[in-house]
């Protein structure tokens, strides 16, 4: 199996096991990180748009040649909130328990710039 195959199936699966859970611990988290969740459908929302990116990624692993101009956004995806997780922490809007989340993201977001880059380099036979 080639590397971008590898590195999306991986990120698919990871995102499944992470993100699954959220349909079910919307309370759980609003105790946990106080104060409760007062918007549900932006929990929910964010939990059902970030579900789908997590079968996008299992999608790529199947044929990444074919799927290579979505891995941009994919890029992207995991910039963002890599991004967005740092300047919150800098500004302590957010626990920094969630510091492995973030770093596990950063990494796939740099393993699928690896993955595009590579996708992309023709080899003659």
């Amino acid at each position: 199996m080639k590397f971008a195959a590898r590195v999306y199936l991986v990120a698919g699966i990871v995102g499944l096991i992470e993100i699954v859970p959220l349909y079910f611990t919307e309370v759980l988290l609003g105790r946990t990180y106080p104060p409760p969740i007062t918007h549900p459908e932006f929990y929910y929302g964010f939990a059902g748009v970030t579900l789908a990116w997590q079968i996008l990624f299992l999608l790529l692993a199947r044929d990444p040649v074919r799927y290579r101009p979505l891995m941009l956004p994919t890029i992207l995806e995991k910039a963002a909130f890599a991004t967005a997780a740092l300047v919150l922490l800098a500004e302590q809007r957010m626990a920094p328990a969630m510091l492995g989340s973030v770093g596990i993201d950063a990494i796939l977001g740099v393993l699928f710039l690896i993955a595009y880059i590579r996708t992309g380099v023709k080899t003659t036979a």
